[in-house]
């Protein structure tokens, strides 16, 4: 019996199934390993594929798969795109080549040269973008994509390792290049490197999170609609920009995880993968099964071994290439669920395993897992996954899946209902308490209370939905507002909440932790084509009279406050107390005494029980007037804690709508 069940009894019913998902990928493992010497060596479609320079013969070869293509051709700029003059030869086994010679080719086909591959099928003739193309740009005029030969003349020089966090906790600015900036415009790799990096340094996170890194087709899919695996997104610059922006950002101390999106495919035949050689079946699931309804959009065959090494090759390319430390797995639930986890209910241990889970999609995220850190041993992998799969952030060895950490999507859920659905006099506080804290302790938890999913349109974030309209009237410094002094306290109180109780790393979108108004809308045709609310105003935390300045020290403090007392490394916290009539929460994390006030009545001599004796003082209150509090606690007085027959107690000024630390002296 795997250690994953021996630890977790409530397996037990499923101990056979987690041995076979064990033994499905050691057995695929093994075939790679017999075929190809090793998975590193698996990984390196992406060498053979696409362009790649021979240097032995003095030229360029171009090679696809397409085993279901009657007749390919390249063509371009370099060509007049002339569709049959330089046919591709079948070399078997569905390979498809062409050798380019410098003698006749390196004046002709240059850096920056567009290009395309014809190819005849089943399906007829269409021109393609090749399918291991690395850079893909669209023309302005027609809004036709095409693929670049791209072969800079100076390759980007990396100057900086990457950093060691060490003991620091994993902190995560999740961005979006494209809406990074103030302007309404499509931002760029470079003035995101230029203004953003500074301000996510200063405001003390760790790490980066890149969406929409891979190249896609609109804009407003938030890059989950991919078309072109190995281009990074053209419309925010160049390969060397990106690699420009995570050096700088290494360089600067953070790590940068990127946002891969490996669950679908877009199902576009102009730009994508989709019916490349004219079958349905080349990458993807044949019928049917091929199609994701909820997101208009293509699904991969896991089982396949040309999908296998086509996404594989695809983790080593950004890791290797562009020095990403790690990935954030779009769509985990998805993959890992035949009814990709919608409408079911995950109330017993057989529902994660048998006839509704995707085995092949298991063994492709576990062989994922392997790879990324035999390149790396350090980078990071989290999944993005609702379902709560037994295993999957233990080690393979063990019966699990490899991930380091999953995404603790209940909580933004939780925050929703709470702050939408019920009257703050029926907040549970046990209820607030079980649900930061239900996960298993071996599986590293990424905390968040809001994302960019709760930023788009249609929903509304924390701030916007506490503070609403009047964020658009009484967010100056000088204007009083009950709503919006009620919205600042609340908006601190749950992330700190979260953050301490939640998991082991955080994770912020950026603009949310200055309380950012308004919604992510990117331009479309029904808002006339509008950058409006496709951007950042980060003008509105750096104004001194506006009271997005408050949430943004808050957020700078909370953050130093983790990384110095180490609270998010701790042993889980102990609920101290929980009273539901005063709507005050108590707990210990880390030798640390956390009192929070939810309720709008505030108690002096407020009785709370400690686990031990000593004096205590004020480390970190939201009431503090720097975070836009009241001041009405004193940080200087120590606390004395008293030993009773029942336990030891400490009174404390417990202030309305407050969170308060307490360490001991």
């Amino acid at each position: 019996m795997l250690p994953l069940v021996t630890n977790d009894p409530w397996l037990a019913p499923v101990s056979k199934a987690v041995d076979d998902r064990h033994d499905r990928y050691e057995k695929r493992l093994s075939g790679i390993k017999n075929h190809y010497g090793s998975l590193m060596t698996f990984a390196t479609a992406h060498q053979f594929l696409g362009f790649n320079y021979d240097k032995r013969r003095h030229g360029w070869w171009y090679r696809e798969w397409a085993p279901a293509a009657h007749y390919l051709s390249l063509m371009g700029d370099f060509n007049n795109w002339n569709r049959y003059e330089f046919p591709l030869e079948l070399a078997g086994n569905g390979l498809w080549e062409i050798f380019l010679p410098d003698s006749e080719f390196a004046d002709r086909l240059v850096h920056g040269s567009k290009l395309k591959v014809l190819v005849q099928s089943q399906i007829g003739e269409h021109e393609r973008i090749p399918v291991y193309i690395k850079r893909v740009i669209q023309d302005e005029g027609n809004k036709d994509f095409a693929g670049q030969f791209w072969n800079p003349p100076t390759p980007y020089i990396y100057k900086h390792a990457a950093p060691q966090l060490k003991k620091e906790p994993l902190l995560i600015y999740e961005t979006h290049v494209g809406m990074a900036q103030e302007e309404e415009k499509v931002g760029t790799y470079k003035e995101f490197t230029e203004k953003i990096l500074p301000r996510i340094k200063a405001d003390g996170y760790n790490a980066i999170q890149l969406m929409a890194i891979a190249e896609h087709p609109y804009y407003g899919s938030f890059g989950y609609h991919v078309s072109n695996f190995f281009a990074p997104s053209s419309r925010f610059g160049t390969p060397e920009e990106l690699k420009e922006l995570i050096d700088t950002a290494h360089g600067m101390g953070m790590l940068v995880i990127m946002d891969l999106v490996h669950s679908h495919t877009v199902k576009n035949i102009r730009e994508g993968i989709n019916l490349f050689d004219g079958s349905d079946s080349q990458y993807l699931h044949p019928g049917e099964r091929g199609n994701h309804d909820l997101w208009d959009s293509k699904l991969f065959n896991y089982g396949k071994e040309e999908t296998l090494q086509f996404l594989l090759s695809n983790v080593r390319y950004w890791l290797e290439e562009f020095r990403f430390d790690g990935f954030r797995f779009d769509g985990v639930t998805s993959m890992l669920y035949l009814d990709h986890g919608v409408g079911t209910t995950f109330d017993a241990p057989e529902k994660y395993f048998y006839e509704n889970v995707d085995a092949d999609a298991v063994t492709y995220l576990q062989l994922a897992n392997t790879l990324c850190h035999q390149l790396n041993p350090q980078a990071v992998t989290i999944a993005e996954d609702v379902s709560g799969m037994p295993g999957l952030c233990n080690p393979i060895a063990d019966g699990g899946m490899g991930f380091d950490y999953r995404l603790g999507m209940g909580e933004p859920d939780f925050w929703i209902k709470v702050l939408k659905d019920e009257p703050e006099e029926q907040w549970n506080m046990k209820h607030f308490f079980f649900t930061m804290t239900n996960h298993l302790p071996q599986t590293k938890t990424v905390a968040y209370a809001e994302s960019h999913d709760q930023a788009l349109v249609g929903d509304k974030t924390i701030a916007f939905r506490l503070m609403d309209r009047e964020m658009y009237t009484s967010m100056g410094i000088d204007t009083p507002s009950i709503t919006v002094d009620r919205g600042i306290a609340l908006h601190k109180m749950i992330r700190l909440f979260t953050l301490t109780l939640g998991g082991e790393a955080w994770l912020n979108f950026m603009g949310n932790e200055f309380g950012h108004p308004e919604w992510i809308d990117f331009p479309r045709l029904d808002n006339g084509w509008s950058y409006k609310y496709a951007r950042r105003q980060w003008s509105l935390v750096d104004n001194e009279n506006l009271k997005y300045r408050f949430m943004g020290a808050f957020d700078k403090a909370m953050l130093e406050f983790v990384k110095s007392n180490a609270v998010m490394n701790a042993l889980p916290a102990w609920l101290l107390m929980a009273d539901e009539d005063n709507k005050t929460l108590v707990y210990e994390r880390g030798n640390l005494i956390f009192v929070f006030n939810w309720g709008p009545c505030s108690i002096p001599d407020y009785e709370i029980p400690v686990r031990e004796t000593g004096d205590y003082h004020i480390l970190l209150t939201t009431d503090d007037q720097v975070f836009g509090g009241f001041g009405n606690i004193d940080v200087s007085v120590k606390f004395p804690s008293e030993k009773k027959k029942d336990g030891i107690t400490m009174k404390v000024y417990n202030v309305s709508r407050v969170a308060t630390v307490y360490g001991r002296v």
